[in-house]
């Protein structure tokens, strides 16, 4: 993990985010506020002027024209061909970087994007680094994400991971291009596993005839308390699902940990399943709501 106190923050001056959304926002917000030259992209102009009036910095009309004379160029889109549409062609930000440079990826993607696009970054004299985030909106906004990196580059890395850690608090690389996609995959396994166990937990709980307030207070602390409970458990009790990271986006994040798995023979029959309950929520309407609907639909179909 990168010590952001020893690197030097000197290497990064000039840095472009691509990709305005709830966790890129105030994200690129908060290197603005770090005193970094912030350039923007977003695909919805209007956005990106919104930021700008908040934080300052510029827009830019093209991922190219961001990515023109930016140390690092930042970027957290929806899926991989989002990804390819902000990297590749003459309008992308591999056409603006110079050599160099270093091209850091936020969305969570499969990993083979992010080790096609390594290879085409390397082709240019281009860094590229694989880094999506755990956390969610609140995460971002807080400046409290934990950052899962992959790069065929090191250096590349040691020299971008304090400027990363602005928005962090963890930064680590973890093998090669491709390898902060997949342990992404990991951590959406163990959430959704996590998530579907509290939900029968308190729903037994609940037809039990317990006081789940209670419950969860006293289980919360032994072996049974997980950042979910602490941070879930009273909303799934009380109902509500408005905030958080939502059902759709769990879903796709699900659909790139089971193809994956069918590429690499990793048995995923729970993570299966629990996809499936996230379509049932998605049927029912819920897809916005906070992944901890899980309850919600309990609660609505049962089994």
């Amino acid at each position: 993990m990168s010590d952001p106190t020893t690197s030097s923050r000197a290497a990064v001056r000039r840095v472009a985010f691509l990709g305005l959304g709830v966790m890129g926002y105030p994200m690129a917000g908060h290197l603005a506020r770090a005193g970094l030259d912030v350039t923007v992209y977003n695909r919805t102009a209007a956005k990106a002027g919104q930021w700008v009036a908040e934080f300052g910095g510029a827009a830019a009309r093209t991922p190219r024209e961001a990515a023109s004379g930016a140390d690092l160029v930042l970027a957290c889109v929806g899926n991989d061909n989002d990804l390819r549409s902000v990297t590749l062609g003459d309008d992308g930000a591999f056409a603006g970087m110079a050599q160099g440079t270093v091209f850091t990826d936020h969305t969570t993607a499969s990993a083979n994007v992010a080790r096609e696009l390594s290879a085409l970054a390397q082709a240019r004299g281009i860094a590229f680094i694989d880094a999506p985030v755990s956390g969610g909106e609140a995460g971002a906004k807080n400046g409290k994400l934990t950052i899962m990196c992959g790069s065929d580059d090191a250096a590349a890395f040691e020299r971008v991971a304090a400027t990363l850690a602005h928005y962090a608090v963890a930064v680590t690389l973890l093998g090669p291009a491709g390898a902060g996609q997949l342990t992404k995959m990991v951590n959406q396994i163990a959430v959704a596993g996590v998530v579907q166990g509290l939900a029968e937990a308190i729903r037994f709980g609940e037809c039990a005839g317990l006081d789940m307030t209670r419950v969860l207070d006293v289980i919360g602390k032994g072996a049974a308390t997980s950042w979910q409970m602490e941070n879930r458990g009273k909303t799934m009790i009380e109902g509500q699902f408005d905030f958080g990271f939502a059902v759709d986006w769990m879903r796709k994040d699900l659909g790139i940990c089971l193809d994956e798995a069918k590429r690499n023979g990793a048995p995923l029959p729970v993570t299966a399943l629990i996809d499936q309950f996230y379509g049932d929520v998605q049927a029912l309407g819920g897809n916005r709501l906070d992944t901890s609907s899980l309850i919600w639909r309990l609660r609505k179909l049962g089994g």
